[in-house]
């Protein structure tokens, strides 16, 4: 706190941030509290032979939010990975990774990031160089083999969880030369290496999906949902796993949100405090200020002073009646004189009282 009590900019922008942040992440909670509710409330439908009946029967031929496991199956040419033999999918993603070591000027150490693969963002100190993702069309089907039906999924790189599967990852190490080192430590940046990756949806995986289930004609069709928080999963994990998981989210950014919005609480708290504790404060001394104006210290009431006009010393009641000796101090009545513990000793010096003088006013 400033001087006088009240409230510094450091502790305002305290307050404003935690603020903000508590309004941020309790918006995310909303987010991904509506995000679980809605994959909790929807219909499972078991893909089988009764499917295009189930979808005959809903309104419009259409579930708008609907839970479908099986297996996945290529509708006509599949994709070959470029590193496994007889690796086959629907779904590949290569990714060249660029691993960098940054120069950290408090500890002036180099910073090196995690391996393997780390985050493309944040402090990691790695980006994405290129990215390309090839997709054919595909179907779920049963996992048991010989049924007819199957389910056609469509854009399947906009779902939220895509559940692909890493086949292949090799990082090729940078080899710098002298020149390269000196320009590395100018520049605070030295390239450690390049991270290749490759990511699959196999023929044949397991794979969940969680959207809008339409029956065109005889196609049955898996789409993005299009109400309010849904949201378009294809999971490799199972209905209950993936459940708990948006769960287990949504507690984590629950008690963010309340760990952040309790300190916006206890700052506001602090400064509301603080200033009501300096308007009285101010207000006590306005009010001794007036009385001071007013009553002059000669024509201030009695009962305002802290004790009548030569008061004893030690109740601050009675007046001065007696003086002790051979001391001479006139302090006490002759009451507190009576009450003082033997042997008697005068209040102001501590002499012991050899005989005490009684004193009239007239």
């Amino acid at each position: 706190m400033e001087s006088g009590g009240r409230p510094s900019l450091s502790q305002f922008i305290l307050l404003g941030t935690s603020s903000v942040v508590t309004a941020f992440l309790y918006s995310v909670y909303r987010q991904k509290a509506q995000v679980a509710q809605e994959l909790k409330g929807a219909k499972r439908i078991h893909l089988g032979e009764d499917l295009k009946s189930i979808l005959s029967e809903a309104p419009g031929k259409c579930v708008p939010y609907a839970v479908i496991e099986g297996a996945v199956r290529s509708v006509k040419e599949t994709l070959n990975s470029q590193f496994v033999e007889n690796c086959k999918g629907v779904i590949q993603r290569l990714t060249l990774q660029e691993h960098k070591m940054v120069w950290n000027r408090t500890t002036h150490l180099w910073c090196v990031p995690s391996l393997p693969a780390p985050k493309p963002h944040g402090n990691d100190c790695s980006k994405i160089i290129h990215q390309r993702t090839n997709t054919v069309p595909f179907d779920l089907v049963p996992h048991e083999d010989g049924a007819g039906v199957a389910v056609r999924v469509l854009k399947p790189l906009d779902a939220v969880d895509l559940g692909l599967e890493t086949v292949y990852e090799k990082f090729y190490p940078s080899m710098p030369s002298f020149t390269d080192v000196l320009g590395h430590y100018l520049s605070g940046e030295r390239p450690k290496g390049i991270q290749e990756t490759e990511e699959m949806l196999k023929v044949g995986a397991p794979l969940t999906g969680v959207g809008e289930l339409v029956l065109d004609h005889s196609c049955v069709r898996l789409q993005p949902p299009k109400g309010p928080g849904m949201q378009y999963f294809l999971s490799s994990q199972d209905f209950d796993s993936l459940l708990q998981r948006q769960e287990s989210s949504v507690r984590l950014w629950k008690v963010l949100a309340l760990v952040f919005g309790f300190a916006a609480c206890a700052t506001l708290f602090f400064l509301l405090r603080k200033q009501y504790l300096r308007r009285r404060r101010e207000r006590r001394r306005a009010e001794e200020e007036f009385r001071e104006r007013a009553y002059p210290e000669e024509d201030r009431p009695e009962e305002d002073q802290e004790g009548p006009k030569g008061a004893c010393v030690v109740c601050l009641s009675n007046f001065r009646s007696c003086v002790f000796l051979e001391c001479g101090h006139v302090c006490a009545c002759i009451q507190c004189y009576r009450a003082l513990p033997e042997p008697r000793r005068c209040p102001i010096c501590r002499r012991e009282i050899s005989r005490v003088v009684r004193l009239y006013n007239s």
